[in-house]
């Protein structure tokens, strides 16, 4: 017999959603046998708004194009769409809720400006999502500066248990994941146990020294320690605005394959021998304040059950790395002080 999952997405009109809906929806992630129904979350449409451009649309009307293009895929496995503009709604009954609507850094704004306005944003996600969904919901935040947006969320939605609440660095890992195998000359799938400690911002520390390139530590594989600190660090810290310069515009087709990655892992389980990386609230691991949402290697069980690795040793380059992506999310942490209910 199918079961039926109900997922929602947040940011339903955006480009990031637009490429990891369909997946979603037709079996890659959840299984075969298993129904769909995908709940679409927009932001209302403003009465007064005027279009930049003939071609513009407001995100609502773009999601609601999406559920058409979601339905006319006739995938055996999706068995409804539903879009709204009401978080309640959206979040009813969820078994995975997938936060990427997030606000855009605007002109002007200073970094703490943008995490108090998405704070906002995540306050009410929080309560919406403790208030309506399912009992075993998993929660994953990928609008940016997603660390903080989910602790923010998490502080405010605390009647679901804390290791329901995950923030994605898993496009970092798989960016790390590829440097590495490029510059070794392998195929990705050689890479193992590969980290992103910290933060999904460019203080993140991709960890190269507990990293394995087929089964032999990383460091052996790719001699040239020069490389490792001084380009390949800083290569995947500042992907992001690499992308932007190149194509003008925020990397959609990784962020949503990083997304959809992080679920099917929780799903399915890693692999004997290997880990991945995700951002959880800390249990005080590595020194780490507890209830800081960090990014950490975590093997994960068939049953989504996480455990952070233990007992990893960082050399001197590793650990002031650590500390700075550490001390960046503290400070992130005080400046949405305000909408942390203890």
């Amino acid at each position: 017999m199918s079961k039926t999952i109900r997922v929602a997405v947040t940011g339903a009109g955006g480009n990031v959603s637009y490429a990891m809906l369909a997946r979603l929806a037709s079996g890659e992630v959840f299984g075969p046998t298993t129904k769909v129904i995908l709940s679409l979350l927009e932001i209302p449409r403003k009465p007064d708004w005027t279009a930049p451009n003939p071609s513009a649309r407001q995100p609502m009307d773009i999601a609601e194009g999406n559920a058409m293009e979601l339905l006319d895929c006739g995938f055996s496995t999706l068995a409804d769409v539903i879009v709204t503009d009401d978080a309640s709604k959206a979040f009813d009954g969820v078994n995975w809720a997938l936060l990427v609507g997030a606000a855009p850094r605007g002109p002007g704004m200073e970094r703490k400006d943008l995490l108090s306005l998405n704070g906002r944003i995540f306050v009410g996600q929080g309560k919406a999502l403790a208030a309506k969904a399912a009992t075993d919901v998993r929660i994953l935040v990928v609008g940016n500066p997603c660390n903080t947006n989910c602790l923010v969320a998490y502080h405010n939605g605390k009647d679901i248990p804390r290791d329901r609440w995950h923030a994605m660095t898993r496009l970092d890992h798989n960016r790390a994941v590829s440097a590495l195998a490029v510059k070794a000359g392998v195929p990705n799938e050689t890479v193992t146990c590969a980290t992103i400690w910290g933060n999904h911002s460019n203080s993140q520390f991709p960890d190269f020294t507990n990293a394995k390139i087929g089964g032999k530590p990383a460091t052996g594989v790719i001699a040239d320690r020069a490389w490792l600190e001084t380009t390949f660090v800083p290569q995947c810290q500042n992907r992001g605005a690499a992308i932007i310069k190149a194509r003008g515009l925020s990397s959609a087709l990784s962020a949503a394959n990083g997304a959809i990655d992080h679920v099917k892992t929780f799903v399915t389980g890693t692999t004997t021998g290997d880990w991945t990386s995700a951002a959880i609230v800390s249990n005080g691991e590595y020194g780490v304040p507890t209830g800081l949402v960090f990014g950490y290697p975590v093997t994960v069980d068939g049953s989504m059950n996480w455990k952070v690795v233990e007992g990893l040793n960082f050399d001197g380059f590793g650990r002031a790395a650590f500390d700075k992506t550490l001390a960046e999310l503290l400070e992130e942490k005080d400046a949405v002080k305000d909408l942390l209910p203890s």
